[in-house]
């Protein structure tokens, strides 16, 4: 497999998951017009992927049929546009972005008319035996809105990226570095087509530079826009992963809190098959078997208040006390109190005491 085709695999193995994402995540904020943006831009790289490796090799001058071209370089330059609107309608207002989004209409609407004109003029012969100037006069007006449209993108990532979040700005520094590297691969496509239209060979190192610019960019492009809503999937992934593994290892004191008060349970309602390991079901359990334990200590402490040894022993031997119904003074005491006050500091101090009861007992 050559490198190209390599890069072009990559691509898409890069490409259409993100589609998928993107369009998941716009189906729930579908009033968010930058991820309409962001979801275009996407779609519009997706249509063309296709129409590209349909259209055979587009580095000139051996160009494919010309309507494949055409219908790729409308997609491409749908891309460009919706890069622009996103970062339009992140930066300003509603209405001002609004207007410019119809300015910046104009360049692509040109760049598109052009190459429409060129093939709908173009002769109905091989690819091969296509008129150079009407190829490179293709060419020509895709490349310059395209590579005015990146470095416009980059310039615009690079200044929106300041003031955004962390995971934004990372995900908009990484785009940006592919919007540089594609405005570079433009301005050789762009030297490309000149150097073809003159009638010239066109060095082999500009060619391949046509190839090991564009399609990393591509690649940079697609990471960097997808990277902010993976990171926070990833976040979520693990917070989800750290409550089901507490929730597990609290088993050993729960078991034994929920036999002495099974009045405390905060749901006896059991959970369906997806619940119990949907994201909300996982943090649902989680919490309440944290709450329930705590529940628990309160009640059981007045019995551990009156003996003495290390807290699993007492703990222990209190909840066979409550068993016998034993008298036991009417005041709790604190266990196994946490330094902070939140739910997962609670919850490792709960950990803590619950691996000890589960060695103590083995």
């Amino acid at each position: 497999m050559s490198s190209k085709v390599t890069l072009i695999v990559v691509q898409g193995v890069i490409l259409f998951p993100a589609l998928l994402w993107k369009s998941y995540q716009l189906t729930r904020a579908p009033g968010d017009v930058a991820r309409w943006m962001v979801t275009a831009c996407l779609a519009c790289f997706a249509a063309a992927y296709p129409l590209g490796l349909l259209a055979g090799d587009v580095n000139q001058p051996d160009p494919g049929r010309i309507v494949p071209l055409l219908f790729q370089h409308v997609f491409l330059c749908g891309l460009v546009f919706s890069l622009a609107c996103f970062f339009l309608f992140s930066a300003l207002p509603a209405a001002r972005a609004r207007r410019r989004a119809r300015l910046e209409l104009i360049p692509p609407a040109v760049a598109i008319l052009v190459m429409a004109t060129v093939t709908v003029l173009m002769p109905d012969v091989p690819p091969a035996q296509y008129p150079r100037a009407g190829v490179s006069v293709f060419y020509l007006a895709a490349d310059l809105y395209l590579t005015y449209g990146i470095a416009s993108a980059c310039f615009f990532a690079r200044r929106y990226a300041r003031g955004a979040a962390p995971r934004l700005a990372r995900g908009l520094s990484v785009a940006s570095a592919g919007f540089a590297i594609g405005a570079l691969g433009g301005a050789t496509l762009i030297a490309v087509v000149l150097v073809h239209w003159a009638g010239a060979a066109i060095p082999w190192l500009l060619v391949q530079a046509t190839v090991w610019l564009v399609f990393p960019s591509a690649i940079l492009l697609v990471v960097g826009l997808s990277y902010p809503g993976v990171a926070t999937r990833l976040a979520a992934a693990r917070v989800w992963w750290q409550h089901l593994r507490t929730y597990h290892r609290l088993r050993p004191l729960w078991t034994q809190l929920h036999e002495a008060f099974p009045a405390d349970a905060l749901s006896r309602t059991p959970l369906g098959r997806w619940d119990t390991l949907s994201v909300l079901g996982v943090h649902r359990r989680y919490y309440r078997r944290v709450i329930e334990c705590r529940d628990g200590l309160v009640r059981i402490s007045p019995y551990v208040a009156r003996l003495d040894g290390p807290l699993p022993d007492r703990l222990t031997e209190a909840l066979r006390a409550h068993a016998r119904r034993e008298p036991a003074p009417e005041e709790p005491m604190p266990l196994a109190i946490p330094d902070g006050g939140s739910l997962d500091e609670d919850a490792r101090e709960l950990v803590t005491l619950s691996e000890s009861l589960k060695a103590a007992a083995a």
